[in-house]
């Protein structure tokens, strides 16, 4: 079938177009001759008419002109004097040009009221596949959870989903002719005339929105506005999609809260640990000198009495001395942590490795004259306050000198364990007594123990010295150890982005 044939009727081949249209004029010439032998006059022009018409409406323009031409000829043929010849008498012409231009006339309305109901036929045939796909991608719109409408320029509802069906409680039926922000009792985070103006200037916003259900609860969303516009650039239609995000808000507003009450917690216990601080510095400052004299009159007594008193009353006077050079002790090691807190660090680029060498030198007099083997690593260059770092140094170093003194053959290794762009980490190795794991927790404590002052002296304040100069640095402080295998101390140390060392 060709274009032009199936353009007209796709149920009818060419040659049947062709063949209707003799068969047309056929009938119509037997049916009026028929007519004529039964003294019915002047049924002949209807009838070919009515054949050119039909010949026309189902076979096209091309069958109707043939239908046309063949109606002439038979019209002449049969029905005008002098019959079943062609001749055509001059008086006769005109009338056979009336039949001419009317026939031409017929055949021309039909081909175009045929031609119109076939544009007709394919305009209803695209509108039902564009509606068939319409409804398909409206049918995949509802298949998501967001929310999705529709609405003209004037914000009234034309098309509303499943998702948004979900989340505000109006079914499509209710939502559809509404106006969107009348429904939704929608409250815009500005005015609503600066939304819209947004909207118009970029074709897009962004934004959460507060709306109201159908059942009257509240609910936010995180809105996205998109203009659809035609071929020629012109606004047309207002896309919206929506997420419910209540209740992330609501996590929101809960951590927010959590933050300022963390925030005011934080800020109330650093002023008790100011005030605790500013306390025992008072305590400590004012308690040595009492206790100077305690000591320093107990000495004189002990001189003054020795002559005099027993074995045992002197053992009492010693064991006074000694307890008050001992609170001395810790008064000055109480002080000294104070003064840790409130001190200010004055840091630099320095060598980690003369920093050691120096707390060593600094140590070794405690030793006693004990061979020490002493290991020290590669160590980098830092950013941190000298003197701090030192004394942590000088801490963690004694530390390992006492706690090796069982040992026949002490060894204390010194080193970097890591080290990336901006942090490092030390250690400090020995082969001493140890400790259990398990009081691990009890090590950076103020005036925490793990092994009597029988055993090993201490005033349990150098490690939480240790402790506070390292998170000074940006660092933490950790040990590893085994009961009688030794221990290992950790510290780490961190410095400022854009510190080069």
């Amino acid at each position: 079938m060709t274009e032009q044939a199936s353009r007209h009727s796709p149920a009818l081949s060419t040659l049947q177009r062709y063949g209707l249209s003799v068969l047309s004029v056929s009938v119509a010439i037997g049916l009026a001759v028929l007519l004529n032998h039964s003294h019915v006059r002047n049924m002949e022009v209807p009838l070919l008419l009515m054949a050119v018409a039909i010949s026309a409406w189902y076979g096209g323009g091309r069958p109707a002109i043939v239908a046309l031409v063949l109606s002439t000829v038979g019209f002449n043929y049969f029905f005008v004097e002098p019959v079943y010849t062609l001749y055509i008498a001059p008086s006769e012409l005109p009338y056979f040009m009336v039949f001419f231009a009317f026939a031409s006339l017929v055949t021309w309305f039909s081909a175009v009221r045929r031609r119109m109901e076939e544009d007709l036929r394919q305009a209803r045939d695209k509108l039902q596949v564009e509606v068939a796909e319409r409804t398909r991608q409206a049918n995949l719109l509802d298949l998501t959870h967001d929310s999705i409408f529709v609405t003209d320029l004037r914000r009234v509802i034309t098309y509303w989903n499943l998702g948004a069906q979900e989340l505000y409680g109006w079914t499509a039926e209710q939502a559809a002719g509404r106006i969107s922000y009348e429904l939704l009792a929608t409250v815009f985070p500005e005015s609503m005339d600066k939304t819209l103006e947004e909207l118009a200037r970029t074709g897009r916003w962004d934004g959460e929105l507060t709306r109201t259900r159908a059942n009257g609860t509240s609910v936010v969303v995180a809105s996205r506005f998109s203009v659809q516009r035609d071929q020629q650039g012109k606004p047309i239609a207002i896309l919206e999609t929506s997420n419910d995000i209540t209740e992330r808000k609501h996590r929101e507003e809960q951590i927010q809260g959590l933050n300022q009450e963390l925030a005011r917690r934080s800020a109330d216990l650093e002023a008790s640990n100011k005030e605790l601080e500013a306390f025992a510095y008072s305590i400590s400052h004012d308690l040595r000198a009492p206790l100077r004299h305690m000591a320093g009159f107990t000495e004189l007594l002990q001189k003054s009495t020795a002559s005099v008193l027993n074995e045992k009353s002197l053992r009492y006077v010693a064991t006074i001395r000694e307890a008050a050079q001992r609170m001395g002790t810790l008064i000055d090691d109480l002080l000294a942590f104070s003064r840790i807190g409130r001190a200010e660090t004055h840091k630099s680029v320095l060598s980690l490795e003369q920093v050691v060498r120096e707390a060593i030198s600094e140590v070794k007099p405690e030793s006693n004259g004990r061979n020490i083997a002493w290991k020290i690593g590669g160590l980098p260059s830092w950013y941190g306050d000298h003197s701090m770092l030192r004394l942590v140094l000088v801490n963690l170093i004694a530390n390992s000198v006492k706690f090796t003194r069982p040992r026949p053959a002490p060894e204390i290794e010194i080193g970097c364990r890591e080290r990336d762009q901006n942090q490092v980490v030390l250690f400090i190795r020995d082969n001493g007594v140890g400790f259990d794991m398990k009081y691990a927790n009890k090590l950076f404590g103020v005036f925490q123990r793990l092994h009597s002052a029988d055993q090993f002296e201490g005033t349990g304040i150098g490690l939480a010295t240790v402790q506070r100069i390292v998170h000074r640095h940006g660092g933490r402080v950790w040990a590893e150890s085994a009961v009688d295998q030794g221990a290992t101390f950790y510290f780490s140390l961190s410095k400022p982005q854009g510190v080069t060392v």
